[in-house]
This record gives structure tokens, sequence and C-alpha cells, in this order.
């Protein structure tokens, strides 16, 4: 076969091409095909989740995160109907414009649904510089009203320990139906709501930190029996940052710590760091768990120093047990869950 100048250089570059149009490629560690992790499209950490009797949906209710030193000043929410798939319902509270006692550092929220004299309602606990807050609504999408004031604006009295007063977490006893809010950064508070919801009932506050292990990020729910308490580990600019648990008799009882009580870490060979600040979510009627949290925003997170603290993305995973109840440690996934299927309403 006679090879011309031109023959070469053709039979040359078709050589090359699959080359060429590899290097074209976006550099990913990880293809973003038929992954679920993030679940939401953008920035979001300290993620709160409920399912909804009222609409048989599930809402999700994060942190809006990606403003320099934590200073964001707005809460959205997000819907499903599978946990896969999240409808962004938009901004549910915005500090600036409707609450008057704070204005920035719209932090880790937490809602709960209760049914009223027939009527659904939703509380909607907040952080605002460093004080927690309580907003009502009567949708899951809001909009919410902020009540004027502060719930709880310093460490309760006998706290000696340091830290902010954040995070807050409310809990249903399906045991006796009553109601209890947690809170607290170096220390773990617990006090019952009083009946309507916006208010403690002071008498029943406990100091309720597990052992010196506990940052912030307290989560508590109910299975089999059994208090499950949930809280974050080091700090959430830390790779480490992560979640481990404890459990109780009752929700203000002492808590009882496993031996191995890791419930998510990171998972450093697939680029997975600071997975922590997690809630939980049963299917209705089923004994199926997720956890939802957040972590470094892939992959650029974790060479971003301290700013990763405030790049964060929400996350789940499944959670299982074993057959005394202890937690299964999560492994934390890019591919994230199917979509769940659950009853009809």
């Amino acid at each position: 076969m006679k090879m011309t100048i031109k023959t070469v250089f053709h039979f040359g570059l078709l050589m090359c091409l699959p080359f060429l149009l590899q290097a074209q490629q976006p550099s990913s560690k990880v293809s973003n095909r038929n992954y679920h992790n993030p679940v939401l499209k953008g920035l979001y950490a300290d993620p709160d989740i409920i399912f909804s009797a009222k609409t048989g949906k599930f809402y999700l209710y994060p942190t809006s995160d990606g403003f320099t030193n934590w200073t964001g000043t707005y809460f959205k929410a997000f819907s499903s109907s599978n946990l896969v798939n999240w409808k962004d319902e938009g901004v549910i509270l915005d500090l600036p414009k409707n609450v008057s006692w704070a204005k920035i550092r719209a932090w880790a929220p937490c809602i709960i649904e209760r049914k009223i004299n027939g009527v659904y309602k939703y509380f909607f606990y907040f952080c605002g510089e460093q004080k927690i807050g309580v907003a009502v609504s009567d949708n899951p999408a809001g909009p919410f009203i902020d009540m004027g004031k502060p719930l709880i604006d310093k460490r309760p009295e006998g706290i000696t320990k340091g830290g902010q007063t954040i995070d807050p977490d409310v809990f249903l006893d399906p045991q006796t139906g009553k109601y209890y809010l947690y809170w607290g950064n170096g220390y773990m508070a617990g006090c019952e709501l009083n009946d309507d919801m916006v208010s403690l009932k002071m008498e029943t506050l406990k100091e309720l930190t597990p052992d010196k292990t506990f940052r912030e990020g307290t989560h508590v729910f109910y299975r089999n029996g059994q208090y499950y308490f949930m809280w974050s580990q080091n700090d959430t600019r830390d790779p480490n940052y992560c979640v481990r648990y404890g459990t109780a008799s009752g929700p203000l009882e002492k808590i009882s710590i496993p031996t191995n009580n890791l419930v998510v870490f990171k998972d450093s060979t697939a680029g997975i760091f600071a997975t922590g600040h997690n809630s939980t979510i049963q299917v209705p009627e089923k004994d199926e768990w997720y956890l939802v949290y957040h972590r470094f925003n892939y992959p650029n997170g974790i060479n971003m120093g301290r700013e990763a603290g405030y790049n964060r993305e929400v996350c789940i995973d499944k959670m299982e047990f074993n057959a005394d109840g202890t937690i299964k440690q999560v492994q934390p996934t890019h591919a994230g869950i199917k979509p769940v299927k659950q009853l009809l309403r």
C-alpha cells in the first residue's frame, strides 16, 4: 500500500481521536451517572427530615450553605415522594424579612408535624445569631411565622461547659405523646415542651451530654422500645467530623454508649469527608430507615481548608440495625439510595 503524507496524517489523527476526546471530558473522580448523592443541587448542610401525614410526602429542611463563615440568612424546604427526587419549595423563612431578633447565621433547623383540634400544624425550630427560635405554619412548605422572640437565648443555668446555644432537635415520644426539645454545642440539653409547642417546661430541663465525643447536632428517635441519641463529633471543618450514638430508657434519661457507637465516618478512598450533623427518617409503617447527613462538597471540599466547613452538601444512605438493636455502621456513598416505595395514603 502506497502511503502519502496526507494518508499518514489522517491515519494518525484517527488513532489519536479517542485520547483527544477523553482529554476533553470534565475532570471528576466520580461520574454523576446513576448517582444520587448529594440529594440536593447546591450547597446545604445540617439536614432535618420528616414525613408529612397531611401531604403524604417527605420534607427536607437544611441550612443554606456556601456563605463565608456560616453567614446565611434564610431557610428553604424540599419535598419528595421517594427520597431521591426533590422539589425546591422555595424560602420558607427569611431572617431579615421575617424575624425581628436575628438577621444572620440561619443554621440547623428542625421541624415536627402535630395535629391539633383536627388541623395539622408545623413547628419549625431554628437558629439565628446563636439563639434558638420557633416559627409556625399550617403547611410543611410554609410560609412560617416567627413567634417574635427567641425560645432559648443562653446556656441553661447549671451548665458550665462552653459552647453555643444552637442545633435544636424536636422529638415526639410515641410512648407518652409528650414532645421534647434538645439542643447545644459543647453540651447536650433536653427539656419537655409545653402543649403550646412554643415554650419549655423548664422544671424538666436536664443536661444529657453523653461523653467527651459530643460536639453538636443532637438527633433523637425511637425504635422497638429504645430511645436512640445521635450526635456529631469534632468540628464541621474537620475531615473526621462524624456521627456517634447512644441509647436510653427514656427521652431524658442517662445515655448508655455501646462499645462500637460509630454511625457514619469518612471514606477517604471514595473522597468522602466530614460526614456529620444528621437526622433519620423511617418509611411510614415499615422498619426501613435512612440516615440523612452532610459532607464536604465533593470533590473540591477536601482541598478548601477552613472553607470546606461552609461548603457542604446533603446525602442520604440506608441505615440498618443488628438483631440486638445496635446500629450497623453506615457506609457513606456517592450512589446513595434507590427510590423508596411507601404505602399509599
